[in-house]
């Protein structure tokens, strides 16, 4: 039995969600004739309190469409150091929008509004980049699956508004947030312009994001969606899949949760363990003490118990916590921990 803790994005479809999919009614979505494609983004649109909403293969692609939307070439944009949209999106920011990144030092991914204050050029100093977009990202990744407080998101709202920025979402694991922090979805839709959420990672779905915003934008979006090379034909076998994600797969991302906090009370208790961050969701990152063994010797030792983990570099190693990850697994993981 192989334990395959690398990321939530290694789930595999369930029996019912599969069932779901195969049963989908599909046309072909690049002439938005694709009743299911249609159906999930209007729900998820619905959801954030948004009039539209755009279905993509990827959230990376999603995020990039996002940027675009609301940059020109030359601009900047803020965000964390540990962003997403600047360390794992292939350098798509400079790529694809000719943007460059402002890069806060925060607290787990996470920065304040006093922070984004500081860091926006002055708009009449033409020698600097023109400010444009501020993005964050929620839940953060890099930072250990930490969740936002909505208190600050809607103070660097009001700096946006006050210098006249765009305000996009990362929210790929904003699904574990809210749930985490019984939150409601619509007062995120209500804060930011653009809101990226992913299917594919703690929702179990084997492909898809959605991007969210005015008509407006969603119509601009389309195009760049085009450009990008995202648009799919009979995707409604894919956004099935999202829909049936969606009704049955939410509320069980707090047993994610749980296991991850559990995990973490047992990695802190082990003499081989230097330190384990703080555990909201379902991301837990740790280091290893290297007097006593390096990570890599830990990465392969997992390996030969059947038990895959990732490396995030400096040290840290990382363990997600998910769909496919049963009690079974859970059991049989602490019991290697705690014998190694």
């Amino acid at each position: 039995m192989q334990i395959n803790l690398i990321s939530d994005t290694v789930t595999k479809p369930t029996q019912a969600m599969l069932a779901a999919m195969m049963s989908a009614k599909v046309g072909d979505d690049v002439f938005k004739a694709d009743p299911t494609v249609n159906a999930l983004e209007e729900k998820v649109a619905k959801m954030f309190g948004k009039e539209a909403a755009l279905f993509f293969p990827s959230g990376t692609m999603a995020n990039q469409t996002g940027i675009k939307l609301h940059t020109q070439p030359g601009d900047q944009l803020i965000c964390d150091k540990y962003a997403h949209v600047y360390n794992y999106e292939g350098g798509g920011v400079s790529f694809n929008s000719g943007v460059s990144c402002k890069l806060i030092d925060g607290h787990r991914g996470m920065i304040t509004a006093e922070q984004v204050e500081a860091a926006i050029n002055p708009p009449d100093f033409y020698h600097s980049p023109l400010t444009s977009l501020v993005c964050i990202e929620n839940t953060t990744n890099k930072g250990g699956g930490a969740c936002w407080d909505i208190e600050e998101l809607k103070k660097i709202k009001e700096v946006c508004k006050k210098h006249n920025l765009a305000y996009h979402l990362d929210g790929a694991r904003l699904w574990n947030a809210l749930v985490q922090k019984n939150e409601n979805p619509l007062a995120y839709g209500e804060l930011f312009d653009t809101i990226s959420v992913c299917l594919s990672k703690g929702l179990g779905c084997p492909v898809g994001s959605v991007l969210v915003g005015s008509k407006e934008l969603m119509d601009k979006a389309l195009r760049i969606r085009k450009i990008f090379g995202g648009g799919m034909r009979q995707a409604g076998f894919l956004a099935a899949a999202g829909i049936y994600a969606l009704d049955h797969h939410m509320e069980r991302l707090a047993e994610d949760h749980k296991k991850a906090r559990e995990i973490g009370e047992v990695l802190q208790n082990l003499s081989y363990i230097k330190s384990v961050e703080p555990i909201e969701t379902n991301i837990i990152i740790f280091e290893i003490d290297e007097n006593i063994m390096t990570g890599d010797v830990f990465v392969e030792k997992l390996k030969e118990h059947d038990v895959l983990i990732i490396g995030m570099g400096q040290g840290k190693l990382r363990i997600v916590t998910h769909l496919d990850y049963t009690n079974t697994m859970h059991e049989k993981l602490i019991k290697i921990l705690k014998g190694l």
